[in-house]
């Protein structure tokens, strides 16, 4: 049975009928993932432990005791989600070598519901990254055009999950890691609404931006991963009380909405040609279908990615001053040197140089005589931007445009150009910004043989009708 894509569902039904075992799908995936180990999508797999889980699980299933809603289902995570008694290092040096003690609140509840998490999969140092060219570890190569990039930061779990090496992986998402990269390797990828899962141990970038993110193949995949770690956390006090529905029991539905797009996205000069002439024939389909779109101004456009990258920067500067060398990860031994020049040593070999840029232009903007010049007007166009994307979702129901300006890209093409790197992130950071969910479908093929997606965003914590429109919008392929 090929079991690289397909739903959790039919999976479930192949287990109970007996036409699969636990043990075999997770023999079956570490088979795929030795087979690929050149796309260096896993910096590590748990092979010996996920069998015996696995076992265990089939064993259960016999005696009538499986009730697990992800039972037997393989997961990945990136490696910025703790696993406990397992390795963490955030794609970075500084934490090589590092145990976590504890799990992050999303993994307990997978596991929780006799989920198995097959491996950790690799990507940009830190979640900073819209390539994984910055993982301390090697890059990760795209499963379809292996000259290509497979997006940042989760670009290990994009392609694990597209390359067939797990069926559903976690990732995180601070500005677009997650819908970025399921774009370039055309799978779904959803980024929730901020507190809407627990970030109790999810390693920090930007305390405020980041959100761990679900990538899968399949909507009700997504919408069963979601309903499952979703919730309140004691150990998160951002996370969110709201009620959480049965997502995965409620995705049937359909009817006609108001959808906008905004003028400054989809005629964005810097937007790939075939992919505008694409989604502007994609919005001509849901006018024919009965939806209202309308194309609004957004004149704040231009403005947002310069402010989620000072406010971004910031949180990094101050996330990542704990990486000293002392009390965990890697250290360089430095004789009998003082404690400032052991700092200094230890952080400037253990970090790589995107995030040593990051920190230095977070310091920067937080400095004394530049704070107000660059946080404070960073953090007033936040606000504004959050005012107009709400005032936007009183009268219209979702929100389209694309993940990325350009499909994926050859690598190397843009990392000596940092500031084209960061503007290619100008659609994604929006929901970030205003702690929006948003999910990457993919909808198209571009004409250099690769897919790409169109990015749906919805109201805080209207996750359950964003499923539901993106189901319909992939069942009736636009």
């Amino acid at each position: 049975m090929d079991l690289s894509g397909i739903p959790v569902s039919r999976y479930h039904e192949a287990l109970h009928r007996g036409e699969i075992t636990c043990a075999a799908t997770v023999e079956y995936f570490l088979h795929r993932i030795e087979q690929a180990r050149h796309l260096n999508a896993y910096l590590e797999v748990f092979g010996s432990e996920a069998l015996e889980q696995a076992r265990k699980l089939d064993e259960q299933r016999k005696k009538g005791t499986a009730t697990g809603k992800l039972h037997g289902v393989v997961f990945s995570l990136k490696d910025v989600i703790c696993y406990k008694n397992h390795r963490a290092t955030a794609g970075s040096r500084i934490l090589s070598g590092f145990t976590s003690p504890y799990s992050a609140t999303a993994v307990e509840r997978l596991l929780k519901e006799e989920a198995i998490i097959i491996g950790r999969v690799n990507c940009d140092e830190f979640g900073m990254g819209s390539s994984n060219e910055n993982s301390a570890y090697g890059k990760v190569l795209h499963p379809i055009d292996e000259t290509r990039v497979p997006g940042g930061s989760s670009g290990g779990s994009a392609a694990a999950v597209k390359a067939g090496l797990c069926m559903i992986s976690l990732g995180s998402d601070t500005g677009g890691s997650v819908r970025q990269p399921a774009d370039f390797c055309g799978i779904i990828g959803l980024k929730p609404t901020y507190g809407r899962i627990s970030r109790y141990g999810l390693i920090a970038y930007a305390s405020s931006f980041d959100q761990i993110g679900i990538l899968a193949n399949h909507i009700e995949d997504v919408a069963l991963t979601l309903e499952v770690m979703a919730g309140a956390d004691p150990n998160d006090s951002t996370s969110s009380h709201n009620q959480v529905p049965e997502y995965s029991r409620l995705l049937q539905g359909s009817g006609k909405f108001n959808i906008a797009c905004f003028h400054e996205a989809i005629r964005h000069p810097g937007l790939d040609r075939e992919m505008a002439e694409k989604i502007s024939h994609f919005i001509r389909q849901l006018k024919e279908q009965g939806h209202r779109v309308d194309i609004l101004p957004f004149e704040l456009m231009d403005y947002v990615a310069p402010a989620y990258y000072i406010l971004t920067t910031a949180e990094a500067s101050s996330n990542l001053s704990r990486y000293d060398a002392i009390k965990y990860g890697n250290r360089r031994h430095v004789g009998e040197d003082d404690i400032t020049t052991f700092y200094k040593i230890n952080r400037t070999t253990g970090f790589g140089k995107e995030v040593k840029r990051r920190i230095m232009l977070g310091t920067f903007v937080l400095s004394a005589g530049y704070y107000d010049a660059y946080f404070t007007k960073a953090q007033k166009v936040r606000k504004l931007v959050t005012d107009k994307i709400l005032s936007v979702f009183k009268n219209y129901d979702f929100i389209i445009m694309p993940n990325s300006p350009v499909p994926a890209f050859k690598s190397g093409e843009k990392t000596e150009d940092p500031i084209t790197m960061y503007l290619a992130d100008i659609y994604t950071v929006m929901a970030n910004m205003t702690g929006c969910p948003a999910i990457s479908l993919p909808l198209f093929q571009h004409s250099e043989g690769i897919p790409f997606g169109l990015q749906v965003m919805a109201n805080r914590f209207n996750e359950l009708s964003l499923l539901r429109f993106s189901k319909q919008l992939l069942e009736n392929n636009y």
